[in-house]
């Protein structure tokens, strides 16, 4: 991906549409950030991508990591390229100036991922989990700690890992077996194992501190038991602490990012947090991450969208109906509606990524309390739905831009296949979407019988919603409302419909995204229309022709399956 091909899209997305820039500038923390050295970050950000990442994409694919004897070296190139990001401050933008960090908006710090994602998934895993892991050590860990590793994980001078999962303990963590035995001296000896540890090992920077879920002796069974512990690879005296990776392993993609087995023999560590707790600071990074990843979608989508779009520009086959010669492939209406229909995609998932990014600095800095519960509130509501749904359209819609290269797409020659190879994973990783879907229904709406998403619904900002949009609204709280009926009856239903469900909020929100998108274009807001007209309406068109009827669909599977549950009711009055 080219990220300053997509910087123009970005601009106006943020200034004109979201008006970004009075938003964060309302906050204290961002108010001497104007619009103006935002752009020129965002424009240096763009340089250094196109010119220091996006040239090692090809490089990580084919020569990938090597594992040798416990050391994992990465593709040329990588560590050169990875010492001249944190050198130059990028992994920094978003963390405070007391901790080495920049202090800038965190939505700059999401566009720089997004855009670091699409050129070179494998490289980006490296930093993708930094900004998790400093608000993890500068929410929860001891002064003592932060005193020894907060800078360094803000600036990015050390990489981190997130260490959760277990052989026997994937997405259920309440199975964890690791355990943390405290010593005299205040530390902890760490013991277990640990499978998928993105960057468990690597050369890209000199110690990496490792943040590992285990249990402490006396800790009851289960998620509750949990306690999170600091593990650096290399110690304050600089000796080797007992970290050992095992070995790397052979994947489908992302072959420029080392997945390690890690062990822990006596390795020594410290509690971050309190005893017991150490699910609720591991989420604070897990959070992080998840919105991290739904950028990835995004990012993936851009790239692989501007692949097939410049191939579809130069590749003839065949008369476009209409057409009196052998015509350009981007002429023939199948591939219109597939090019066109990734942009919408693309376009309103920015729009609703951003839009949390600028909320979780309202939910964070705002002095307005109804407004911190605002933000607050949308964001626990959409983080899951945007990790879910945009990394859902990252694989399925790069897998649809490949289908515009025909078999020119299934060879390794355009780049294409690597893409849809690399954004599989996000699918999975930090939770995956069906875990996603179950947390935005059963734990998020539910819990307060879908108040929580009707007053989000209903206090969306922005133009007045179109008859349709206000329609599917309106569906959307009449079957949560329902649903919620029908799941005292059937509780397995929230589980069966989870899917479902959190796709049609997507597909709502994804509506009011393009809605905002479609005032702002068309001079609506008493602007000058900015671009070329077509550039937002054509994808605006194949939003309404190809992706919102799906909500129709969505919205019948719901409804049929509530009818079912809700049938259940009085047949057991009758057989009791």
């Amino acid at each position: 991906m080219q990220a300053r091909q997509a910087l123009t899209d970005i601009q106006f997305l943020l200034t004109e549409v979201l008006q970004a820039p009075a938003q964060w500038q309302a906050l204290a923390p961002f108010g001497d950030t104007d619009g103006e050295l935002a752009a020129q970050v965002l424009e240096e950000a763009a340089k250094f991508v196109d010119s220091a990442v996006a040239p090692l994409q090809r490089t990580g694919d084919e020569v990938g990591c090597r594992f040798d004897a416990g050391q994992v070296h990465t593709p040329p190139g990588f560590r050169d390229a990875y010492q001249a990001f944190w050198q130059g401050g990028w992994p920094a933008l978003a963390c405070a100036p007391e901790d080495g960090g920049q202090g800038l908006p965190a939505v700059l710090e999401c566009v720089l991922f997004e855009w670091l994602a699409g050129a070179n998934h494998g490289w980006t895993m490296a930093p993708g989990l930094l900004h998790g892991a400093y608000e993890c050590i500068k929410h929860h860990a001891s002064d003592a700690l932060k005193a020894q590793y907060l800078e360094k994980v803000a600036t990015g001078e050390w990489l981190a890992t997130m260490c959760l999962t277990e052989a026997h303990a994937g997405s259920d963590l309440g199975l964890v077996r690791t355990r943390g035995v405290p010593q005299p001296d205040g530390s902890a000896r760490v013991n277990g194992s640990k499978i998928f540890i993105s960057g468990g090992e690597h050369d890209l920077t000199d110690n990496i501190v490792h943040l590992v879920l285990a249990r402490l002796p006396d800790a009851p069974a289960g998620p509750k038991g949990l306690s999170l512990f600091l593990v650096p690879k290399v110690l304050q005296d600089g000796g080797r602490n007992a970290v050992v990776c095992e070995r790397i392993e052979e994947k489908m993609g992302l072959h420029g990012s080392p997945t390690c087995v890690m062990r822990f023999d006596d390795a020594t560590g410290w509690l971050v947090g309190e005893p017991n707790k150490g699910l609720a600071a591991m989420f604070v990074m897990m959070n992080a991450a998840r919105l991290h990843v739904g950028l990835q979608g995004i990012g993936l989508l851009e790239a692989a969208w501007q692949k097939a779009s410049a191939y579809a520009a130069e590749r003839r086959q065949m008369r476009a109906p209409g057409a009196k010669d052998t015509s350009l492939i981007q002429d023939h209406p199948a591939i219109r509606r597939t090019l066109h229909t990734q942009r919408a995609w693309i376009d309103g998932g920015r729009v609703l990524a951003y839009h949390t990014a600028l909320q979780l600095d309202v939910a964070k800095h705002s002095t307005d309390a109804a407004a911190r519960a605002a933000a607050q509130r949308w964001c626990a509501l959409v983080t899951p739905v945007l990790k879910a749904a945009l990394t859902d359209q990252g694989f399925h819609g790069a897998s649809a831009c490949l289908q515009v290269f025909g078999g020119h797409g299934y060879v390794s020659e355009w780049g294409i296949e690597q893409i849809v190879r690399d954004a599989r994973v996000a699918m999975i990783y930090e939770g995956t979407n069906e875990i996603q879907a179950i947390d935005l229904l059963v734990r998020k709406v539910l819990a307060d019988g879908g108040q929580g998403l009707a007053a989000l619904l209903a206090t969306l900002p922005g133009a007045a919603p179109s008859p349709a949009a206000s329609a599917r609204r309106h569906a959307l709280v009449e079957i949560t409302q329902t649903l919620a009926i029908a799941a005292q009856t059937d509780p397995e239903l929230p589980y069966w419909v989870a899917d479902d469900y959190l796709r049609a909020v997507a597909l709502v929100l994804l509506d009011w995204a393009w809605g905002e998108i479609s005032a702002v274009a068309q001079g609506e807001r008493g602007s000058e229309p900015t671009q070329a007209p077509e550039r937002w309406s054509t994808p605006a068109q194949a939003l309404a022709q190809w992706v919102l009827p799906e909500f129709e669909m969505r919205a019948a599977m719901l409804r049929q399956r509530i009818a079912q549950a809700l049938e259940i009711k009085p047949k057991m009055a009758a057989t009791a």
